[in-house]
């Protein structure tokens, strides 16, 4: 298929990859042309100094950058120019009114838009292993699904536009909840005096064990917060989330909570580290 694939950042850059390696014909984008350059070298794909001349004829426009109004931007710039019925498929986190804005904007230019987050982060995405949660026309899901597998591991459908973007906020509603249990567990065991280590051998093959138990409880026993998905990236997801909530009347105090612990976090600079950070604001301060 041909393709174009808009945001070469430390997501969208493996998973443009990926499609490469599965066969595709695909033109990548980057705000920074020196970075699609690059990516165009490594990987034998080609690249395009404009949204416009990624999106030229292209059958399937993929997109994965930073927020609403990139979305925007990148979306009606390019829907001019791509081929007939041609799907346009949004990895970024969004609101879910700017995905069904764009789902809208789309179809009214014979298109279709799929919002599409991904869970699983950079890990997920070099190894082809990440979780896609989709809003938008199911025939259109359909004739695109068989190409998004080359860097996905599961694929569901979760209603019309803006249900992807739901779903995504599901899952970091879950992950803040998580990592923040996690943070004071580790704490609590630090303070009491055991051993870490031995206390993670205990605990992690029961009813406390989770994916952010196994993979961040060590890491953030030593302090160390280099592990991918950043507290930015975290904030500007809840803030999402928080935004949708008071629309729609949903009760997260545990999230609103959270989120103002990552500020907390922001503050001691830590706007890059890893979201398993929380367990650094409660550490002793000189």
């Amino acid at each position: 298929m041909k393709i174009a694939f808009a945001g070469l950042g430390v997501m969208g850059a493996p998973m443009a990859r990926h499609l490469i390696e599965a066969g595709h014909d695909v033109t990548g984008f980057n705000r920074t042309v020196s970075k699609a350059e690059a990516w165009a070298a490594a990987t034998g794909g080609k690249a395009a100094a404009t949204v416009a001349e990624a999106a030229r004829g292209v059958d399937l426009f993929i997109l994965c950058v930073g927020n609403d109004d990139d979305v925007r931007a990148v979306v009606t710039e390019a829907l001019p120019y791509l081929s007939e019925a041609a799907v346009i498929v949004d990895h970024t986190t969004t609101s879910a009114k700017v995905a069904r804005e764009m789902a809208e904007l789309a179809n009214g230019q014979g298109r279709s838009f799929i919002d599409a987050p991904v869970s699983g982060g950079q890990a997920g995405a070099e190894n082809g292993q990440l979780s896609v949660m989709a809003g938008g026309d199911t025939a259109a899901l359909t004739r695109v699904e068989p190409v998004l597998k080359a860097y996905s591991k599961a694929i569901k459908h979760m209603g019309p536009a803006g249900s992807g973007q739901l779903t995504k906020m599901v899952n970091q509603i879950a992950i803040a909840g998580v990592v923040q249990g996690l943070a004071e567990a580790v704490h609590f065991a630090q303070v009491a005096g055991l051993n870490t280590d031995a206390a993670y051998e205990a605990v992690s093959k029961g009813a406390a064990q989770s994916w952010q138990m196994d993979n961040r409880w060590k890491t953030a026993a030593k302090g160390e917060f280099d592990f991918g998905f950043a507290v930015d990236w975290m904030r500007k997801d809840l803030g999402l989330v928080l935004d949708e909530a008071r629309t729609n009347g949903a009760r997260l105090s545990l999230t609103a909570l959270v989120d103002q612990f990552y500020a907390e976090v922001q503050a001691m600079g830590g706007h890059r580290w890893d979201t398993s950070s929380l367990a650094a604001r409660l550490q002793p301060r000189d």
